[in-house]
C-alpha cells in the first residue's frame, strides 16, 4: 500500500496536542529556533549558517542563532503531497564562488522534480541567477515518493535521491531516474566512471544505485566518504543502506533484510510499530565525526538517525551494526545535522523548529577519532610527550605547565582557577591531583576553554596519564597525555 509521509505528518499532529521539547541523555540540553512552518530539509553553510527548506518554496536563513526576517528565496513550486521544496546542497567551493543547489517540484505541466543552482550574494539570492542542473523524470499524478536529499560527496559530484514516485517498478529499470540514487557534476554533466555510464543512455547515466523506494535522506561519513542511505519502506520495515557503486537494493522484488545475492540487503532495519525501535519511516542522518568532538567520545563515528511517526532519534554503531536509543519526544523529525562544533541539529516538523542539541557537561577536546588530548606545553607549545621538567620552558621552577582544551568550563562572576580542579590516572589507576594555575577563554573563541595545570613532582614518566577535570561537581572525560 501506499505511503504518503506528510500525510502521515497531518494526521500525526491532530494527536499532537503541543509540541515539546525532547527527551535527552543525562548531560545534554536543547535550544529552540521556531518560525519554520512545514519544514523538509536542511544543511550547514561553509560559514556556520543554517539553511532550511520549507515544503512551499521558502528558503529561510538561521544566522547567529537567530532566524532571519527575510526569506533566501521564495521558489513557485508544487507543494501537493509530498512534493515541494526538498533538499540543498552548497557547492564544495562556496566560499569563493557562493553556489548553492535545490531540489524542487517543477509546478508547471508536465510536474517534474528539478535540480537547480542558485548564487548567493550574504543572506539572499542574486536574483535571477538559477541555473538548471538536472531535469528529472516526469511525475505520475501520484504525489509522494519523491525522495529530494542532495549532497555533495568527497569526490566532488553531487548525489542526488530520487523516489520511485509510488510506481515500484520504475526502482529496476534502468530506463528512468526514479527509484534510484543520481552522480553528476556540478554543471549537470555525468562522470564518465558511474557504473551504468555505458549501459544507460541520456540522463539515465546519471544512476549511480538503484531498487530503491524512497530515499528521503542520506548521509556522507566526514574522513572515511562512507554513504548511508535510508529508504522509507512500505509496510514492514525501514532501512539504512551502505551506499556502494552499482548496488541494487532491490525495492520492490524485497524489502528489508535479504539473502538474496542479487541486492544488497541493509546494513540496520527496523520493523513498523509504535514504540522505542519501531516506527514509519526513517528520515535524517548524520554521522558524529565533528572537526570538535563535544559529545562523550563514545558517540564518534557513530550514525544519528530519526523516525518520523514515532518521534525517535537513536544510534546506528556501524561497527556492531546495532542501534541504541539517544532522543525520544521528538515532534515528527525530517532532518539531521552534526556541525563542526559538535553539536547536533534535528529538524521537527511538528514543532515548525530547528533544535540544538549540545552536550553541557564539560569536555576536553581530543584529537579527531582517539583519545588523545589536544594539548600544548603552556610556555614552549610543544605538543606531547610532555617532559616532566625542562629548563628551556622559561618558568622558575622549570615545572611542566599543560595547556588543555575545552568547553562547557564557564566560570561564575567571582569564580576563578580554584573553581576548577584536575586529576591525573595512571595504569596503575593511581590518581595524582593536578595544580590548575589558569582557566580562560580563548581570544576570539567564546566556546573555548584553555586550563593550564602544572604537573606535580611525582607525575609517573615513561607512560600515558588519563586526565579530568571538574567544574561545580561536574567532571570531563578522561584525556590521555603522553608523557616522556
Amino acid at each position: 500500500m501506499p505511503k504518503n509521509i506528510f500525510a502521515v505528518l497531518v494526521l500525526l499532529v491532530a494527536f499532537v496536542s503541543a509540541a515539546h521539547a525532547a527527551t535527552l541523555p543525562a548531560g545534554f540540553t536543547e535550544t529552540q529556533i521556531s518560525g519554520l512552518a512545514n519544514p523538509t530539509a536542511m544543511d550547514i553553510a561553509p560559514d556556520g549558517r543554517i539553511f532550511v527548506c520549507l515544503q512551499d518554496g521558502g528558503l529561510r536563513v538561521i544566522k547567529n542563532g537567530a532566524l532571519l526576517a527575510t526569506p533566501f528565496l521564495t521558489l513557485s513550486v508544487d507543494s501537493s503531497g509530498e512534493r515541494g521544496l526538498l533538499g540543498i546542497a552548497f557547492d564544495p567551493n562556496f566560499a569563493s564562488n557562493n553556489f548553492l543547489y535545490l531540489y524542487y517540484t517543477v509546478p508547471t505541466s508536465t510536474r517534474h522534480n528539478r535540480v537547480s543552482r542558485f548564487t548567493a550574494n550574504g543572506d539572499t539570492v542574486v536574483p535571477g541567477s538559477e541555473t538548471i542542473i538536472l531535469e528529472l523524470d516526469n511525475l505520475t499524478s501520484a504525489t509522494n515518493h519523491n525522495g529530494g536529499a542532495i549532497h555533495f560527496g568527497p569526490d566532488g559530484k553531487l548525489y542526488i535521491a530520487v523516489g520511485e514516485n509510488a510506481t515500484p517498478s520504475n526502482a529496476q529499470t534502468l530506463g528512468n531516474m526514479l527509484g534510484k540514487v543520481l552522480r553528476i557534476n556540478s554543471n549537470g554533466s555525468i562522470p564518465a566512471d558511474n557504473p551504468f555510464f555505458n549501459t544507460a543512455v541520456g540522463n539515465n547515466r546519471s544512476i549511480w544505485a538503484l531498487g530503491l523506494r524512497n530515499p528521503f535522506t542520506f548521509a556522507f561519513q566526514p574522513g572515511t566518504g562512507r554513504l548511508f542511505i535510508n529508504d522509507v519502506g512500505q509496510s514492514a520495515w525501514e532501512e539504512i543502506n551502505d551506499g556502494i557503486a552499482g548496488s541494487n537494493y532491490g525495492w520492490p522484488n524485497t524489502e528489508g533484510p535479504t539473502s538474496n545475492p542479487l541486492f544488497r540487503s541493509p546494513l540496520f532495519s527496523y520493523g513498523h510499530g509504535s514504540d522505542a525501535t519501531t516506527g514509519c519511516a526513517i528520515a535524517g542522518g548524520a554521522f558524529y565525526n565533528p572537526t570538535m568532538v563535544q559529545f562523550p567520545t563514545s558517540y564518534v563515528g557513530k550514525y544519528f538517525f530519526a523516525d518520523l511517526c514515532t518521534g525517535w532519534i537513536r544510534v546506528f554503531d556501524p561497527a556492531t551494526g546495532t542501534a541504541s536509543g539517544f532522543a525520544t519526544n521528538v515532534s515528527q523529525p525530517v532532518d539531521l545535522k552534526v556541525t563542526a562544533d559538535g553539536s547536533l541539529y534535528y529538524l521537527a516538523r511538528g514543532s515548525a523548529s530547528i533544535f540544538k542539541v549540545q552536550f553541557t557537561e564539560p569536555v576536553l577536546f581530543t584529537e579527531q577519532n582517539s583519545d588523545i588530548a589536544i594539548a600544548l606545553d603552556s610556555v614552549t607549545f610543544v605538543r606531547d610527550p610532555f617532559p616532566l621538567t625542562t629548563v628551556l620552558n622559561f618558568s622558575p621552577d622549570h615545572r611542566t605547565r599543560i595547556m588543555l582544551f575545552g568547553m562547557n568550563l564557564n566560570l561564575l562572576p567571582g569564580e576563578n582557577a580554584s573553581a576548577v580542579t584536575a586529576r591525573a590516572e595512571d595504569a596503575a589507576l593511581n590518581i595524582y591531583p593536578l595544580t590548575v594555575e589558569f582557566v580562560g577563554k580563548v581570544a576570539g573563541f567564546d566556546w573555548l576553554t584553555q586550563v593550564v595545570v602544572r604537573l606535580p613532582d611525582n607525575t609517573p614518566t615513561g607512560q600515558s596519564l588519563f586526565v579530568s577535570v571538574t567544574l561545580r561537581g561536574h567532571t570531563s572525560n578522561k584525556i590521555r597525555v603522553r608523557m616522556k
